[in-house]
């Protein structure tokens, strides 16, 4: 990989610290205590980055969501943790979709991700927007709230840019389709994974510990898309089996090999049996 292309990302935390960290020192300086709190403080920064950045990100990756998301979000959709500013929201289509959960820890975002949400006609009071508090990887909270005695509620899950942040994602990720995904329902996903090219691949690694310091746990070294196509369930007689019955894969349109910023598109079925 070429050693331009490998340290470019220095360029993206020096124009994130000058949008953010002004922002970050004067909460801090309104609140000291977040010095005792690293999670909630890089929560904090990612939030100002968000506000500057988050646009932005999300008009990048436009075609992407529209042919994956507006095509194929249906029902009840779970936009797994974090949902961000609610970007998401803004690529349902109303008629197919009649209530968006949105997961978010940081509810320094909630407010954003209300706003986008009301603009697209999903709203709290009539029930078709819920916001939780909660990552992904809080599946037993997620499930306490949402699972019902008639199922698991969700047609469709959606991941965009999110499994890069969670803590042991695969089997987070795993256990979310097992338990609040319907038989037949789907995941969509657009994620930045590692890169098949182990050049590219090990300056990822290099960078990850680094890189979610500041950026609430994100990691550019994950290989979510094999963990998603890798997921087994056992089957009545307790043998291991694919959960999905359909799988398609594909990536960003004109996105070169050599990215740090490598991304898998994916729609998968989750078997009905």
């Amino acid at each position: 990989m070429k050693l331009s292309l490998a340290v470019a990302l220095l360029g993206d935390l020096n124009l994130a610290l000058k949008a953010a960290l002004l922002p970050t020192v004067r909460d801090v300086i309104a609140r000291p205590k977040l010095l005792l709190m690293p999670k909630i403080l890089s929560q904090t920064f990612m939030a100002h980055v968000w506000t500057v950045f988050g646009a932005g990100t999300d008009e990048a990756a436009r075609a992407v969501k529209e042919n994956l998301i507006t095509l194929h979000a249906r029902g009840v959709v779970l936009d797994i943790g974090a949902a961000g500013h609610g970007h998401t929201v803004t690529y349902l289509q109303r008629r197919k979709v009649h209530k968006y959960v949105a997961l978010e820890p940081n509810v320094l975002m909630h407010q954003r991700i209300r706003e986008n949400a009301n603009l697209a006609g999903y709203t709290e009071g009539n029930g078709s927007l819920i916001i939780l508090p909660y990552g992904a990887d809080n599946a037993p909270a997620i499930i306490q709230t949402l699972s019902s005695v008639d199922g698991p509620p969700f047609d469709t899950l959606v991941s965009v840019l999110t499994m890069c942040s969670i803590r042991d994602s695969q089997r987070v990720l795993t256990r979310l389709v097992a338990e609040v995904l319907k038989p037949g329902g789907q995941l969509l996903f657009y994620e930045h994974v590692l890169s098949p090219r182990a050049d590219v691949a090990w300056w990822q690694r290099f960078w990850s510990p680094l890189w979610k310091v500041w950026f609430d746990g994100c990691r550019l070294d994950c290989p979510t898309h094999l963990w998603i196509d890798g997921m087994m369930t056992p089957d009545v007689h307790g043998t291991l089996k694919s959960m999905w019955s359909e799988r398609k894969v594909w990536g960003k349109e004109g996105e070169p090999d050599e990215n740090l910023f490598w991304h898998r598109v994916g729609q998968y079925i989750k078997n009905v049996e």
